[in-house]
């Protein structure tokens, strides 16, 4: 079962050289980290397991999503990578897993790691193997060029898209993700948490906006943000994602470090209604 790239050609080149290019520019770009990471020869420890990612358009997002694959990547080569994104379609399940097979970009393919994925869905009451979800998807997608560039096809994927964004589904999801991650202890498992930050105010209102869902993020206090989401109109597309790396963090006893925060009118567009972006990790 392949899953063909959906927004290749929009959200980011769809040729090869040119998307190896551009995601060049995103580490470069003066909002990025500045250089491309020294992946290291020997492999280590992780410290860092969990991160936060943005997922727009790579000439608005790149520079900051950079932040995170510097950290991820200066560590080394992951065996698996968990990417937890919101479903911004509709389509599919409350918890939509892509079940088998392999995903395609313009840099080749990455398959799926199906026996995580099915101890996953043991451990898990919430997640159903469903590909509709993912279809027309771009908070994955996007995700998998970044990886494609440093770890080309030698590490594996699970992709899981989330509709019902509530505090008890990212409960159930980190618990299942725990598990499997204390169980796999001879795999490297890394976590993503693909979200945007707020969404179509001012730029000075977003960076106010967002300092509130950041600021509960420090203190990982993921029903804290879940409320900030809900109560307080901050935009924030993937809190359940996000709130699912929170709870882990606590699990792991890792601490939250903002890696950027800048948005769309830093990168490449207007101040006048743009999109919040946020690179963080949680490591020691």
């Amino acid at each position: 079962m392949r899953r063909l790239p959906a927004v290749a050609g929009s959200f980011y080149e769809s040729e090869p050289k040119k998307l190896e290019a551009q995601i060049e520019w995103s580490f470069k770009h003066r909002i990025g980290p500045g250089s491309l990471p020294q992946i290291p020869k020997q492999k280590k420890v992780r410290d860092n397991l969990f991160f936060i990612v943005p997922h727009a358009g790579y000439i608005y997002s790149g520079p900051v999503a950079a932040h995170s694959y510097y950290s991820l990547a200066s560590e080394g080569r992951p065996d698996t990578v968990i990417i937890l994104g919101p479903n911004h379609t509709g389509l599919g399940s409350y918890v939509s897993a892509w079940p088998k097979g392999e995903w395609v970009t313009p840099l080749g393919e990455v398959k799926i790691d199906e026996d995580i994925l099915m101890q996953l869905v043991k451990e898990s009451e919430v997640i159903d193997l469903d590909e509709r979800a993912h279809l027309y998807e771009h908070s994955i997608e996007v995700q998998i060029p970044f990886l494609q560039y440093f770890f080309h096809d030698t590490f594996k994927i699970v992709p899981i898209v989330i509709m019902m964004q509530t505090p008890e589904i990212s409960e159930f999801l980190a618990e299942a993700i725990y598990k499997v991650i204390i169980n796999n202890k001879e795999k490297d498992i890394v976590v993503l948490a693909s979200s945007d930050m707020n969404h179509y105010d001012p730029h000075e209102i977003t960076l106010k906006k967002d300092e509130e869902a950041i600021e509960k993020i420090k203190q990982l206090d993921y029903k804290g943000l879940y409320e900030v989401v809900e109560e307080k109109d901050v935009t924030l597309c993937g809190y359940a994602p996000i709130m699912t790396v929170m709870i882990l963090a606590k699990k792991f006893n890792k601490k939250p470090y903002i890696l950027k925060h800048a948005t769309s009118g830093d990168t490449s567009g207007p101040k006048d209604s743009v999109v919040g972006y946020l690179a963080a990790r949680f490591g020691s």
